[in-house]
């Protein structure tokens, strides 16, 4: 899975972050690195680890042209090579750098976010997505710590039936309503189209013509959810924990327009509260606490799938096709869109 995985760029953060740090140690596809701004304004993400003798890079600093290493001076640049040893550069000066390269990936900042790319050559493009070019409208991104791994998380962005359950009842029993009063699903359609899956609905009181029917919510591939208004994505840490990204859009209203935002602002979501009980309060928190309640791997060995699990068996067939196509050597699907953006045509509640 992680041949696959990484073949796509991954939302890693926000670049607001860096308004107020300089780096940061990050865990990505179970690798320990450390994710900067050096002083020129470019992104880097190398190895935790300096190549010397394996002090935490997240300990030094960055500078012009990379990260310097506290323990003794090397600088490290965003393509992971060796251009400073400064005792042996005094003292002993040859070309002792070349077998001193650490990994290192690209960084790219698209709508506020950081993205990087984690595979091999060549590097796909990044996916412009059309919510992220639209005007007149606040941003955010919100990033969650998740204890559970990344595909458990992923496969509930093709299952609509847990919104009548996880949180429409859920809520009102929240609110005190011990009634399951939430419209029942009458109706599921799953597809599969370029860029994912699409999931259609009707629900008790819905129209016919309702977009959640005509349009439906799409779950993008690989591991993305488009909601109309924004954005999750379930990026894997390791085997055992994912980094939850969203990326959130709000309207302005016409009084305000024209609007211009500056920086997209970051911030962490707690998943327990001061007691260390999970928050089940908002949505996402709520599919948190499905997702976790799994275990930290969920044994599929154990379930007993039925109907309104097809778009989970429809997302498990494409993963498999699309492994078994990268261990023939083949690219897999979705891996380099080729317009500059991506036009989105589910349910849709802003735009320009």
């Amino acid at each position: 899975m992680g041949n696959l995985l990484r073949r796509y760029w991954m939302p890693i953060g926000g670049a607001s972050e860096f308004d107020t740090i300089a780096l940061k140690p990050i865990r990505l596809m179970g690798e320990n690195l450390v994710l900067y701004k050096d002083l020129s304004g470019r992104f880097g993400l190398v190895d935790r680890h300096c190549p010397h003798r394996r002090a935490d890079l997240s300990n030094g600093w960055v500078e012009s042209a990379g990260i310097r290493c506290s323990y003794h001076g090397w600088l490290m640049d965003q393509t992971g090579a060796c251009i400073e040893q400064p005792y042996e550069d005094t003292a002993n000066p040859r070309p002792a750098k070349d077998n001193c390269r650490i990994n290192a990936y690209p960084v790219r900042e698209l709508a506020g976010l950081l993205w990087a790319y984690l595979g091999p050559q060549p590097v796909p493009e990044l996916p412009v997505w059309e919510p992220f070019t639209w005007g007149n409208g606040f941003r955010e991104i919100v990033l969650a710590d998740v204890p559970c791994n990344w595909f458990q998380c992923q496969e509930n962005s093709c299952d609509p039936v847990d919104f009548e359950w996880m949180h429409d009842n859920m809520s009102n029993r929240l609110r005190g309503d011990n009634e399951n009063a939430a419209p029942k699903h009458l109706k599921l359609k799953f597809e599969e189209f370029e860029h994912g899956f699409i999931y259609r609905r009707v629900r008790e009181g819905q129209l016919a013509d309702s977009r959640y029917w005509t349009v439906g919510r799409l779950a993008l591939w690989p591991n993305g959810f488009y909601l109309g208004s924004h954005f999750e994505w379930r990026v894997p840490v390791d085997d055992e924990n994912t980094l939850s990204v969203a990326w959130f859009f709000v309207r302005v209203p016409k009084g305000r327009e024209p609007y211009v935002q500056g920086s997209v602002p970051t911030w962490i979501s707690p998943i327990k509260d001061a007691h260390g009980l999970w928050i089940s309060s908002h949505i996402i928190n709520q599919d948190i606490v499905a997702w976790v309640g799994q275990g930290r791997i969920a044994d599929r060995t154990k379930e007993n799938l039925r109907s309104s699990d097809v778009g989970i068996s429809m997302m498990r067939q494409r993963f498999l096709a699309e492994m078994e196509a990268v261990a023939g050597g083949r690219d897999p699907m979705g891996r380099d869109p080729r317009s500059e953006r991506c036009q989105m045509g589910c349910v849709t509640e802003y735009g320009t």
